[in-house]
């Protein structure tokens, strides 16, 4: 049978990928290393890999070399923490952008959610995580004295919590405002147009926009979060 065409008949009974020993240990090494992935268990790893194995020689070369390159060539912007090829970001080097508003973000995702509605003109901070002390995450960990470092910047007028409606989020949102009290930056957050417990990214673009457009001061929204209205 040619390399490529594998099938496996299974029957109504759920197969335990877990327990069943693989013909190659070189295939349950490439299942293992794709299943650590997130959202991915032993049976798609598996539908994977054998797709992988069935390509030729040359897509699996392109595969893997694009891999490889996105790991040494993509770096974090020194200004932001946004990601890119080059120091300093195409959006934090773009003259039209406004420089008086940062949008902070959790991660890439949350700010390409909030540039898929073309609505926000300003900059963004990417923390790279939101504070859990569950998982060990600390505000030490985060982008957060480079933040108050930009926000010391006197052009800088608001600062705008994209954060995700979460525990971790709030409590993020609350150290910050925190740490800038004292100063003249005008504190805002996005309107409660996502959901309570959701993420950013998972928001759609008229949602987002709207969040954006309404956005409250943040003292405000912490008080009616705190009161439960």
């Amino acid at each position: 049978m040619p390399l490529g065409t594998v099938t496996f008949v299974i029957g109504l009974a759920p197969v335990n990928f877990a327990s069943v020993e693989m013909p190659s240990r070189l295939i349950d090494r490439a299942v293992d290393q794709i299943a650590g992935l997130p959202g991915v268990g032993r049976r798609t790893a598996l539908r994977l890999a054998l797709h992988l194995l069935g390509r030729n020689e040359e897509d699996v070369r392109r595969f893997t070399e694009a891999i490889q390159d996105m790991k040494e060539g993509v770096l974090s912007c020194s200004t932001c923490g946004n990601l890119g090829e080059e120091e300093v970001c195409s959006i934090c080097l773009d003259g039209r952008r406004d420089p008086s508003r940062i949008a902070i973000v959790e991660d890439l995702r949350d700010l390409l959610a909030i540039e898929s509605t073309g609505h926000f003109k300003g900059r963004y901070h990417v923390l790279g995580g939101v504070i859990s002390p569950m998982d060990g995450i600390g505000p030490a960990d985060l982008r957060i004295e480079s933040l108050l470092g930009r926000a010391g910047n006197p052009e800088v007028k608001e600062v705008i919590f994209a954060l995700p409606t979460t525990m971790e989020g709030d409590t993020t949102a609350f150290y910050i405002n925190k740490r800038l009290q004292g100063t003249e930056i005008e504190v805002t957050t996005l309107a409660r147009g996502v959901a309570v417990g959701d993420e950013l990214q998972y928001a759609d673009e008229l949602t987002l926009i709207r969040s954006l457009q309404q956005r409250l001061p943040y003292s405000v929204a912490s008080n009616a979060n705190n009161t439960g209205s």
